[in-house]
């Protein structure tokens, strides 16, 4: 049986006001710098990309009170994070928890102004929902790539944002590119959602839980069980 929310407090009102005022602002003003930095220099890209997700974290922090926990260890060398997704939360907060990761994003995001061309110039890797053969190529180039840069995977398999107490099934691309990256999987739980991912936003701990590393080659069968398993709460 779901559990019914509580009604949010005056105080998660409050906060939760200030910081999309606070948040949205610095957005906005981002982006306008970003287009000149695009145009001039756009190695630039990086540095603005901490900016945001390390002013996102502190408003986080010091607005929201939700403190942030990391559990587990970073992977060494080539690897595809799958990540839990259950709010905006861990989208924008990635880069605050791994050095650029390129992380696999919906095409229809790659196709916003300004923030399109920010995010291939970083790194993302932009799916459609409806690879053919030429796209998914086109993907894994990109993906080649970053990792010859040294730099990790991060893909959200379950596809989109999931309730925090559901157990999603994942997206059959994801064991596709499991597959043809031929790459170790690292799970990460983040279990967001019942803090975040609402309009009057809750005081507490959002934690990122690493799990051990999964080898590759494995069947599609045990590979989605296993991460599934790790990143999705247990019924």
């Amino acid at each position: 049986m779901a559990k019914t929310a509580l009604p949010a407090s005056l105080g998660d009102v409050a906060r939760s006001l200030v910081f999309y005022v606070a948040f949205y602002s610095f957005t906005v003003g981002l982006l306008l710098a970003l287009a000149v930095v695009l145009a001039v220099a756009p190695r630039g890209v990086f540095a603005m990309v901490q900016a945001w997700t390390g002013t996102h974290r502190w408003l986080v922090r010091h607005v929201l009170r939700i403190h942030v926990e990391v559990e587990g260890t970073q992977a060494t060398g080539p690897v595809l994070y799958a990540i839990r997704h259950e709010s905006f939360f861990e989208a924008i907060d990635l880069p605050q928890v791994f050095h650029r990761p390129c992380i696999f994003a919906k095409m229809e995001l790659m196709r916003i102004p300004v923030w399109g061309r920010a995010g291939w110039a970083y790194g993302l890797i932009g799916v459609e929902r409806e690879a053919g053969a030429k796209t998914l190529r086109s993907m894994l180039t990109h993906a080649r790539a970053r990792l010859a840069e040294g730099r990790p995977l991060a893909i959200f398999p379950e596809g989109t944002r999931v309730p925090s107490d559901a157990r999603y099934p994942l997206q059959s691309g994801f064991a596709g590119l499991y597959k043809l990256l031929s790459l170790p999987v690292v799970p990460v739980a983040v279990h967001s959602g019942a803090l975040y991912h609402r309009r009057w936003k809750r005081r507490g701990t959002i934690r990122y839980v690493i799990g051990e590393p999964i080898p590759a080659g494995l069947p599609r069968e045990e590979i989605e069980a296993r991460v599934l398993d790790a990143i999705a709460p247990r019924n």
